[in-house]
């Protein structure tokens, strides 16, 4: 697999176009996450809260990735009661750990394959299951995504690398 040079930025905090372009992510986490929980356990299933939070930290930088991976959840909890405020706390430190791992690996790279955000995929999966599973006191709970959310990481592989790569050339 080889690796595609594609620009990648750091936008700070500081420039109002790192809001902007996070918005525009946010709102991605909003519609997205709507459409799966048409489908019985969709958003188990999809996992869609955490597809543009993984585009926006490794083509933007960890500033964006991180006002995409807070702000997702919280407004759609507030907007539409989901995820459950019991379950904010694991997606929200979830969507945190994607969004560095991303922002690194993508910064480390210069570059986009399908081998690199698979590891940024299974890197964020297996730091945070293994949190949720000490959270929880039980593997079986925080292995969840692992038992039910194989589709949604492959969606986040595939789909992260074809956005990143196509959608995102500038």
């Amino acid at each position: 697999m080889q690796a595609t040079t594609v620009k990648l930025y750091s936008i700070g905090y500081r420039e109002m176009r790192a809001y902007i372009i996070a918005a525009l992510f946010v709102v991605g986490n909003i519609v997205l996450p709507q459409l799966c929980h048409l489908i019985p356990q969709g958003g188990l299933i999809w996992l869609p809260i955490y597809f543009f939070t993984l585009v926006a930290a490794y083509k933007y930088g960890w500033k964006v990735g991180l006002l995409t991976a807070v702000l997702s959840p919280v407004v759609n909890h507030l907007l539409f009661g989901m995820p459950a405020a019991v379950m904010l706390p694991v997606i929200l430190m979830k969507s945190t750990l994607l969004a560095f791992i991303a922002a690194f690996v993508a910064r480390r790279a210069g570059s986009v394959s399908l081998l690199l955000i698979l590891c940024v995929v299974l890197g964020y999966q297996v730091l945070g299951c293994t949190i949720e599973s000490i959270i929880h006191g039980s593997v079986y709970a925080g292995a969840q995504d692992f038992r039910m959310g194989l589709p949604g990481m492959a969606l986040q592989v595939l789909g992260g690398y074809l956005v990143i790569k196509y959608l995102l050339r500038s």
